[in-house]
C-alpha cells in the first residue's frame, strides 16, 4: 500500500502572484499531515518563484511527518539544505524558464556531480533521492552515485494520448520498480498523477509512496484541501 507525499508548492504559487502573506504553505502542510498523508514535499527552487527559504525552516520545525526537499545540485541549495537538514533529499533538474520539472535527472551523464552532492547530503544524515526517467542505465547510474532512493518519472504516462500508451508507459514503470528493488533502492513515483490516473501506479508492486502536488491543489480549490488529501489517499490505498 504506497505512501502519499503531499506537493504544497502551489499554494505558494498563490501567495507569490500577490507578494501576500497568504495562503501559507506552511498552514497547508499541517492540513495535509491531519488529513492523513505520509510526507511534505516541497521544492526549493534557485529562482525562489514559490517556496521560499522562511518556508523550509518553518516546515522543518513543525511538521510531524518527513520533510521531502526537492532541489537542485547548485551550490546554494545543497548548502541550505544541509543546514536544515530534511528528512529526504530529492535531486531534480531545474530550468529557469521551466513551468514545472521537465524529464528526470540525467544521473548517468553526470554522475561524478551528483555522486557528490549525494555524499554530501548523506554526510549530514539527509537520506537522498533521485528524480529520474524510468530507463534502466538511470537507475543503475542512481545506485552507483550512492542514493537511497529513486523517484520515477511519470509524465510520460500521465501525458499519453490514448489507453495503449498508456499501458506501455506503465509497463516501463513497472520494469523499472523491479529493477530499483533488484538494486536495493528503495522506489517512489510522481509528476503529472492525477485523481483518474494515479490508481493504476498505486497498484504497482514495490511503488513506496507517490508525490502528488498540482492535482491535489487544484481540487482543493473546489472541495477544500482536507478532503483533497483524503480522497487521493483513499483512492491511491
Amino acid at each position: 500500500m504506497p505512501k502519499l507525499g503531499v506537493n504544497v508548492d502551489h499554494v505558494a504559487t498563490l501567495r507569490q502572484a500577490r507578494g501576500a502573506a497568504e495562503p501559507d504553505p506552511v498552514l497547508a502542510a499541517a492540513i495535509c499531515e491531519m488529513a492523513g498523508c505520509d510526507s511534505i514535499v516541497v521544492h526549493l527552487r534557485e529562482d525562489r518563484r514559490h517556496i521560499q527559504d522562511r518556508d523550509v525552516e518553518i516546515l522543518r520545525k513543525t511538521l510531524t511527518r518527513r520533510l521531502n526537499l526537492e532541489m537542485s545540485a547548485a551550490k546554494e541549495i545543497v548548502q541550505i539544505a544541509m543546514r536544515i537538514r530534511p528528512d529526504q533529499a530529492t535531486l531534480v533538474p531545474e530550468k529557469r524558464r521551466e513551468l514545472t520539472t521537465e524529464g528526470g535527472l540525467d544521473v548517468r551523464g553526470n554522475i561524478g556531480q551528483i555522486k557528490g552532492v549525494v555524499d554530501q547530503l548523506r554526510g549530514e544524515n539527509i537520506s537522498v533521492s533521485l528524480f529520474i526517467d524510468p530507463q534502466k542505465s538511470q537507475i543503475e547510474a542512481s545506485k552507483k552515485a550512492g542514493a537511497c532512493t529513486i523517484e520515477l518519472h511519470t509524465g510520460n504516462y500521465a501525458a499519453a494520448s490514448s489507453e495503449s500508451a498508456a499501458r506501455r508507459e506503465l509497463n516501463r514503470l513497472r520494469e523499472a520498480v523491479v529493477l530499483g528493488l533488484k538494486l536495493g533502492l528503495t522506489v517512489n513515483a510522481g509528476h503529472g498523477l492525477t485523481y483518474q490516473n494515479a490508481a493504476p501506479v498505486a497498484s504497482l508492486s514495490g511503488i513506496e509512496e507517490l508525490n502528488i502536488g498540482h492535482s491535489i491543489i487544484s481540487r482543493a480549490v473546489f472541495v477544500g484541501l482536507d478532503r483533497a488529501v483524503r480522497e487521493m489517499t483513499a483512492l491511491i490505498r
